[in-house]
């Protein structure tokens, strides 16, 4: 079909709104009415008439201050999009049995762009982390250990492309700072198989990451473990690392990925 006539078949208010709560759901901060049409660059009026529609279907909800934030009914697709994601079922099935880490906190990603998207997560029952992962949280990939797993897959000069204006700020004092550093990491991340953030999302916290992979043997998600950072959790690092990998290799095995036969036997 001819590109132009696949635009033709869109649906102009249909796209706006979509486009409206892509904005909402990357603000860092609740945005009003203008702050959306300025973004948009969409007629206010045209903009009031989409968010009243929006708000009526609980896709938002309009604040007392008149901004606006995502609604339940967003909250419903994605739990949807969860149970019905293959991979998001079987990583369910096995995160228990496969990882033999009773308690620890393990998570399942997938990318967008410059981030990753968390579809699955179990938090440690006591974990001391500062940070607890949740289903539909963001984060920078540059920073996470399943990011890192996932840009591992692609060239270094599509690496310099996607951070094109720079890496995103530091959210601690280990995270990566430079494209040259990120690459070096990248390198040694393609020739261990597996990925690790040491205190480079949250302090205390390091994680332990390998990527998925599909029928083409393409990155489709991402799965790491989280631990905090003492000498008691850190005494067996070699034992989460291999669950990492057996993890990632048995959820590749049934998304129908072509892995060598030892890779297979590993994993399950």
């Amino acid at each position: 079909m001819d590109v132009r006539e696949t635009k033709t078949q869109q649906s102009p208010a249909l796209e706006r709104g979509a486009r409206i709560l892509d904005v909402v759901a990357r603000s860092k901060t609740f945005l009003s009415l203008s702050d959306l049409s300025r973004e948009l660059n969409i007629a206010r009026s045209s903009v009031h008439s989409l968010c009243q529609t929006l708000v009526n279907l609980e896709l938002l909800i309009r604040r007392n201050d008149q901004t606006f934030q995502l609604g339940p009914h967003v909250m419903r697709w994605s739990n949807a999009f969860t149970l019905q994601s293959d991979v998001a079922t079987e990583f369910a099935a096995i995160w228990d049995q496969e990882t033999g880490l009773p308690g620890a906190t393990i998570t399942l990603t997938v990318q967008d762009g410059a981030e990753v998207v968390y579809i699955a997560a179990r938090n440690a029952a006591r974990s001391r982390s500062s940070l607890e992962f949740r289903v539909g949280m963001r984060l920078p990939a540059v920073f996470t250990a399943t990011g890192k797993a996932f840009l591992s897959h692609m060239p270094d000069h599509e690496i310099r492309r996607l951070y094109a204006q720079g890496l995103p700020a530091p959210r601690t004092g280990r995270s990566v700072r430079t494209i040259d550093d990120l690459l070096a990491e990248l390198r040694i991340i393609r020739h261990q198989g597996y990925s690790c953030d040491e205190e480079q999302v949250a302090e205390g916290m390091v994680c332990f990451g390998a990527t998925v992979l599909d029928a083409q043997n393409r990155p489709i998600a991402g799965v790491a473990v989280s631990l905090t950072l003492d000498a008691e959790a850190m005494s067996d690092r070699n034992t989460v690392i291999d669950n990492v990998k057996q993890m990632a290799t048995r959820l590749s095995h049934r998304m129908g990925a072509d892995l060598p036969a030892n890779d297979q036997m590993r994993g399950g």
